[in-house]
């Protein structure tokens, strides 16, 4: 084992051993202890992933960590082992480095904290599991990661569980994640059928293997009430995959853990949204890119899905007023673009915008925290304003982030966004699906416009004007520590530099990030690169076009907010149906009562009919009937037993007189 090798099989650990420490050993360490193990342990995994990353990069090869057999049986074994290649190596590097620069923040944002070596224990032990998340060279062992990051992400969220709301959203971020992960649970099983074998290697070898590629792709028949649905095998296994991908990722329906996910701590929001747990779903899509690409109806339902959360998660974070909220919504809809480029078969288009993505979303919810913590924690943004002199480090990184996550070139999101849009509206400008990708089109630039507005207005609110809450939190508001503000600064040059690494052949780049995945991701026969259509300048055009409506969006963002801040209001008030329309936006048209009274008040009814006429009436019952029948008899035979001589003498006479008359009865039968 070289020294990439032993670095890459200690590297999860580490964080491993930061989450003992202050888990067994917190309330001795206290709070400056606390935050110094969970801040090195965090440091010390990106120093460990710096020699695994400049070895995949100078070879281009996968290092590869055998640990110990895992399972070993007949039919099934399975290694403790660690891959880093060229798609986990970016992963590696954002969790870890992401990852540290947010742990960094945290050593300031929760130095009051009364919890601080809890905190970080929950935050190490996060980090541990996405890292075998990631890491993980098998399937199962990718699903214990998948299932730690849910954990976490309950811990996290429910971090100040003392608060009802606070514990609720934790509970329900864990509740609808299973719900998802059974679908994942479906997914893996059958690909062990399959391939007998969790092994991704063994897994993209084997597909090669014209028997289980016919095998994959024989159409099965499902059997559901009032439809007979044909589906091929293939299809069904990506179908649950991804059921299990809008679990984790915050996909329709199942995105609605990630906004109460802002209850926890804004450093855990920053994690989650950013780094780490919601882009596990894109993620293992890519990991299993040569699987999906067999699925072409599959990829379709994921781009219409993600397209279609997009669109709506947008429309969501227009009506919000909470600073952190509006970020939640953002990043369910960024999500959703995502999954519209896998979908397309652009899978090196979505990860570049999980990349690039993981920057610009960490620094504006760190710059969030910030701003959270120079206000004494107001989150509303109608009682800010006015704060570009009291926090300019905070105003002036933010401005970038926001520039980056609107598209505006030449920052990160330009490159990762316009990337997605080609993906979207090529099948429309090359002819070949006009429908299919007008309306993916149309969806993925929508919601980039939305973007736009919301964040532009999220800016203004925030940072521009007067101040519109008390005069005491305006006057008391003041830049953050530079444990808050150095990783700001450093998400910030991230933001701007990121995207150079992909620029498209049509601006006359490379698209290194691109063919630094090829070989790793699966070719969609479906997809026209650059070269084969720039000739067109339809490329050149979308770029255009989608930067002047991005430009145009948070111009008038800026406009209404800055030099018109009544016009939303009178207009609202002015007419009733602007006034309703409104309300259903800002209240997330009510998706969240609907499921309380489609399902979750169902479920407790049927809960609470089941408890009371089956276990109360049916079991209980038995049981204790049961048991009053063994109590009585034990009370009967107890009285036999009552420790005198003479009531044993009286039974023994009464047994020899019963033994006597049966054997005489015997004998006189006989």
């Amino acid at each position: 084992m070289n020294e990439a090798a032993r670095c890459l099989a200690a590297l999860p650990f580490v964080c491993l051993a930061g989450f003992l420490v202050n888990g067994l050993l917190g309330r001795r360490l206290g709070r400056q202890g606390g935050t110094a193990v969970g801040v090195a342990a965090a440091l010390a995994s990106f120093l460990l992933a710096i020699p695994v990353a400049r070895e995949v990069f100078s070879t281009g090869e996968a290092v590869k960590a055998d640990l110990f057999s895992w399972i070993d049986t007949s039919d099934l074994q399975v290694k403790m082992a660690f891959l880093c290649d060229r798609l986990s190596v970016v992963m590696l590097l954002v969790v870890t480095g992401v990852g540290s620069l947010i742990h960094l923040y945290s050593a300031g944002y929760m130095s009051h904290d009364a919890s601080v070596p809890r905190y970080f224990a929950y935050l190490n032990l996060f980090m541990f599991a996405m890292l075998l998340l990631v890491l993980g060279d098998n399937l199962l062992l990718t699903f214990v990661g998948w299932e730690g990051v849910g954990l976490c992400s309950y811990l996290l969220i429910g971090f100040w569980f003392d608060d009802p709301e606070k514990a609720y959203a934790g509970r329900k971020a864990f509740v609808v994640n299973r719900i998802g992960d059974f679908g994942f649970l479906l997914g893996m099983f059958a690909i062990f059928v399959v391939f007998r074998s969790f092994d991704y290697e063994t897994i993209r070898a084997n597909l090669g293997d014209s028997n289980i590629r016919g095998r994959l792709l024989r159409t099965i028949e499902v059997g559901l009430p009032f439809l007979d649905l044909k589906i091929s095998l293939v299809g069904a296994i990506t179908m649950a995959l991804f059921i299990g991908a809008i679990g984790k990722s915050a996909q329709i329906p199942l995105y609605v853990w990630l906004p109460d996910a802002m209850a926890g701590p804004t450093p855990v929001s920053a994690l989650i949204h950013a780094a780490t747990m919601v882009t596990s779903g894109i993620y293992m899509i890519c990991r299993l890119s040569h699987l999906f690409a067999l699925a072409p109806p599959t990829l379709d339902i994921i781009a219409g899905v993600g397209g279609a959360t997009a669109i709506f998660a947008a429309l969501m974070g227009l009506a919000q007023n909470d600073i952190k909220k509006v970020l939640a919504y953002s990043t369910v809809s960024q999500l959703g673009l995502m999954f519209l480029a896998l979908g397309t078969g652009g899978f090196a288009a979505g990860f570049f915008h999980v990349f690039t993505h993981a920057f610009f979303k960490a620094l504006l919810f760190l710059g969030a925290g910030s701003v959270i913590h120079a206000m004494s924690g107001e989150q509303d943004m109608r009682r800010m304003g006015g704060l570009a002199g009291k926090l300019p480090a905070t105003f002036g990184t933010m401005l970038v982030g926001t520039l980056a996550i609107a598209g505006i070139p030449p920052l990160a999101g330009f490159f990762s966004k316009d990337e997605i849009l080609w993906r979207a509206w090529e099948g429309c400008l090359t002819g070949k699906h006009v429908g299919h990708g007008l309306v993916l089109g149309l969806l993925g630039s929508v919601a980039s416009v939305l973007t736009a507005f919301y964040m532009f207005r999220l800016l203004a609110m925030t940072f521009f004007g007067s101040s519109r809450g008390s005069a005491e939190a305006h006057s008391h508001a003041h830049e953050s520590p530079w444990t808050m503000t150095l990783p700001l600064a450093a998400l910030a040059t991230c933001s701007v530099a990121a995207g150079f690494l992909n620029v498209p052949h049509v601006l006359h780049g490379g698209a290194h990030f691109s063919a630094w995945l090829a070989p790793v991701l699966a070719p969609y026969p479906e997809v026209v690169t650059a070269e084969q259509f720039t000739h067109h300048g339809a490329e050149m055009g979308l770029m255009i076009v989608s930067t002047l409506l991005a430009l145009g969006a948070g111009g008038a963002a800026l406009w209404i907010y800055v030099k018109k801040p009544g016009l939303p209001a009178s207009v609202i008030q002015g007419s009733a149906a602007m006034g309703q329309l409104y309300a259903i936006v800002r209240d997330r048209f009510y998706i969240d009562e609907a499921y309380d009274r489609m399902v979750v008040k169902p479920v407790k009814t049927t809960a609470l009919l089941l408890w009371i006429f089956v276990d109360v009436l049916v079991i209980d019952m038995l049981v204790n009937v049961a048991a009053l029948v063994a109590e009585v008899v034990s009370e009967a035979v107890r009285r036999l037993q009552d420790g005198v001589v003479g009531t044993y003498a009286v039974w023994f006479l009464a047994g020899a007189m019963l033994l006597v008359g049966y054997f005489l009865y015997i004998l006189g039968v006989a």
